[in-house]
């Protein structure tokens, strides 16, 4: 049951959008594409909201799947486009740093300001990660995941329950939104109904376009330091309370997290909100847009639920809800041939290694009895992998059931509507119909 304690929302920030504050910058500023452009330079969020990005990927793992940028809007960096170089580098935390202090780990630069910094755990490096991580990982083990099934099968059963049958809705508000949001309300202990402050603040935190402006990163600056407001007023609600099992408690009653500062308490809020927010909610997204492009592996999940877990994975793959991070080096090296200075920034797109023909056979395609498909990096490898992966996957797989159990069927009936944006990979608005089948 969410926490009702009551906290004045009045003076918070909820208009507008980050989506549509960009779309009224860009509206001021127009932005012209260079007939020229690096077609390497995979940065472009054009790619993304047009959904052009196969084709240049594409080309880089057949031709040079490690690349180097020397110009482009985020600076030089080199692209990294396979499925086993990306191992390689995030097997090696000590060469290849995480560290906000080294550049953190997307393309966008940290702010010039370093007393803006907002530290998280996984843009740390060993020792501090290994702590920070600890301390909220109990939330996420597979016991954990086995109490909470069932609460989130209710949830989703009382959301799609609220659907309209044959009338068309946008998927992504009623469905995809609602159910993250909601999760993340249950873990953080959150008060219920302030839970779509969670989607407004997780959208202006996870928007690498955002630092296009100044204006629009000082603008995601404010309402980032409204969130940390909020959330310490929770803090101070619960510190001299008994422990619960909640994300908030689980960090005041932890010796690697009780005495952050607000900053980095504001950077692991940031994680924890885009993490559990962006990623599944694009994944449930793809579970309608996906299905919609194959409808033969959809009739085939439909004729066999018992593939449901694995079509999850395969989801997940194919549409790579986060389509990058971010390591540099910390002195040069070779990697596999090609010269890395110190300092240099490398880009692991998961997004390609997720397409990567030498792991995963038509690899566009949506195969949802595909062997290998948990070999997918959407989680990312290595000691950085997503601390709440088992969650999403739980997500996933109940919703998929949850629409077995109804025989419901959704067909996109209308062009969807992309993040414009080279992180975080998934859709703003998706037009659907859902039926028997």
């Amino acid at each position: 049951m969410a926490s009702q304690a009551a906290i004045d929302t009045s003076g918070l920030t909820k208009a507008p959008t980050a989506v549509e504050a960009l779309k009224n910058w860009y509206s001021n500023n127009p932005q012209t594409e260079e007939e020229d452009a690096n077609p390497r330079d995979v940065s472009r969020a054009v790619l993304y909201s047009k959904d052009l990005w196969r084709a240049p990927f594409a080309e880089m793992r057949a031709n040079a799947p490690i690349n180097k940028v020397e110009d482009s809007f985020y600076g030089p960096y080199w692209n990294i486009t396979s499925h086993k170089v990306i191992q390689h580098v995030e097997a090696l935390p000590e060469l290849f740093s995480s560290d906000i202090s080294n550049g953190g780990i997307t393309i966008a630069e940290p702010p010039e300001e370093r007393e803006f910094d907002m530290p998280m755990f996984i843009a740390m490096d060993r020792p501090k990660h290994t702590g920070q991580r600890r301390t909220v990982a109990p939330a996420f083990t597979p016991a954990k995941m086995k109490d909470m099934e069932a609460e989130i099968r209710a949830r989703t059963g009382e959301v799609l329950d609220s659907l309209p049958w044959d009338e068309e809705f946008d998927w992504v508000d009623k469905v995809s939104i609602e159910l993250t949001t909601g999760m993340l309300a249950i873990l953080f202990d959150f008060p219920w109904d302030d839970r779509r402050l969670l989607t407004f603040w997780s959208d202006w935190a996870g928007d690498v376009e955002l630092t296009r402006a100044r204006e629009l990163e000082e603008k995601r600056r404010e309402i980032l330091f409204e969130m940390g407001g909020y959330f310490m007023q929770l803090w101070n609600q619960r510190v001299n309370a008994e422990p619960t099992p909640d994300l908030i408690s689980m960090m005041i009653h932890s010796e690697a997290m009780n005495d952050m500062d607000f900053h980095e308490f504001m950077g692991n809020l940031v994680l924890l909100i885009v993490g559990g927010n962006d990623t599944t909610r694009n994944s449930m997204s793809a579970v309608a847009y996906g299905l919609t492009q194959f409808p033969e592996q959809r009739a085939k999940l439909q004729q066999n639920p018992d593939l449901i877990p694995n079509a999850v994975q395969e989801i997940i793959r194919w549409q790579t809800p986060l389509s990058h991070m971010r390591r540099t080096a910390t002195e040069d090296t070779d990697l596999f041939g090609h010269e890395i200075k110190k300092g240099d920034k490398l880009i692991l797109w998961y997004i390609s290694a997720n397409r990567d023909e030498e792991v995963f056979e038509d690899a566009d395609q949506i195969i949802v009895d595909r062997p290998n498909a948990r070999r997918n990096l959407s989680f990312g490898y290595g000691i950085h992998r997503c601390v709440g992966a088992r969650l999403a996957e739980l997500q996933l797989r109940v919703l998929l059931e949850e629409m077995a159990a109804r025989r419901m069927q959704v067909d996109v009936t209308g062009p969807v509507e992309r993040v414009h944006a080279c992180f975080v990979h998934g859709y703003r608005e998706m037009p659907v119909k859902i039926s028997k089948y």
